[in-house]
């Protein structure tokens, strides 16, 4: 009986693993829906987070007029600002984990006088809208975020009814089975990319080795087939501290992002050892053509990792 090889046990980890087990990943809090905040006379001085990312707009919306806009190093910025709202796009490629202070400042006098937020560059996301208001929210704001927070909810329940449906209760290799990714059009294929896979310089983690998956799945996305990607890479960590894999996004020829479904092992690298770690991705069959480019980051919020060339089969 063959042996499989460790980048074939991570494969079908990968591919056998549910999402929801990706989904505990601790990834930094990040509210990439409508976000309310309520600020009244009593309300304590608070400094409040939002994710940026570059590229992305993050919209802030005030039910008063502004007298003022505080944001370090607008030069890396576009702002777009009227009375009552302003939109933010970073618009250089800001360090992850990088943080800019932004106060806001309101024309009524009336308390509180301004308010203050922290701009933090999030590697795959950002908050797409912020409604700050002075007075109790109306009915109808309160009706909007209970309507997106069922929007969600139902979301969720659908994609986790068809991550059921697919593995049909069955794991491992009798889960890969009953989803006939082993055998047959729509099997699993791999392709050792190892000497196209590149680490960028600056990089904390190198690149030994790399081999990249393919296998089809059971639904379609506007009518197109859906594949599911995985690249495995040995990583050995050139720092001096301990190294841990925390989120991951590929980037694809046009600057496209997609978000992994999960990163394994979430186990730190030690400074000099080898380790391999996997990431998951599933895009339509047009869009996994061509070269793409893994981006990692870390539990500390330190640089990310880069590596460019990676393929499909």
């Amino acid at each position: 009986m063959p042996v499989l090889s460790s980048a074939a046990l991570l494969q079908l980890v990968l591919l056998t693993t549910p999402l929801d087990a990706a989904a505990r990943s601790p990834l930094p809090t990040c509210e990439t829906g409508t976000r309310y905040l309520e600020l009244t006379a009593d309300t304590p001085v608070e400094v409040h987070e939002v994710c940026i990312h570059p590229g992305l707009s993050t919209n802030f919306f005030f039910d008063t007029k502004l007298a003022h806009v505080e944001l370090a190093r607008r030069k890396w910025f576009r702002v777009i600002a009227d009375e009552t709202g302003l939109a933010i796009v970073p618009t250089v490629a800001l360090g992850d984990g990088e943080r800019v202070p932004l106060t806001v400042s309101f024309q009524d006098g009336a308390a509180p006088a301004s308010v203050t937020f922290t701009l933090v560059v999030h590697p795959s996301e950002a908050a797409r809208q912020v409604e700050v208001t002075r007075q109790p929210r109306t009915l109808v704001s309160y009706q909007e975020g209970e309507q997106q927070a069922r929007t969600e909810a139902r979301q969720c329940r659908e994609e986790k009814a068809r991550l059921e449906a697919e593995c049909s209760g069955r794991v491992g290799l009798l889960g890969l089975i009953a989803q006939r990714l082993l055998l047959g059009e729509g099997g699993i294929a791999g392709k050792d990319i190892t000497r196209s896979v590149t680490s960028r310089p600056g990089n904390t983690l190198h690149s030994m080795k790399t081999h990249s998956y393919r296998s089809g799945t059971r639904h379609l996305e506007d009518g197109r087939k859906v594949v599911r990607l995985a690249v495995a890479q040995d990583l050995r960590n050139l720092g001096s501290t301990p190294w841990t894999p925390e989120g991951a996004v590929l980037v694809g020829p046009r600057g496209v992002e997609w978000k992994v479904l999960g990163v394994w092992p979430l186990e730190p690298i030690p400074p000099g050892e080898k380790h391999l770690v996997g990431v998951e991705v599933e895009m339509t069959e047009e869009e996994a053509r061509g070269t793409f480019t893994l981006k990692l980051w870390s539990q500390d919020g330190g640089t990310s990792e880069f590596f460019d060339g990676v393929t499909f089969p």
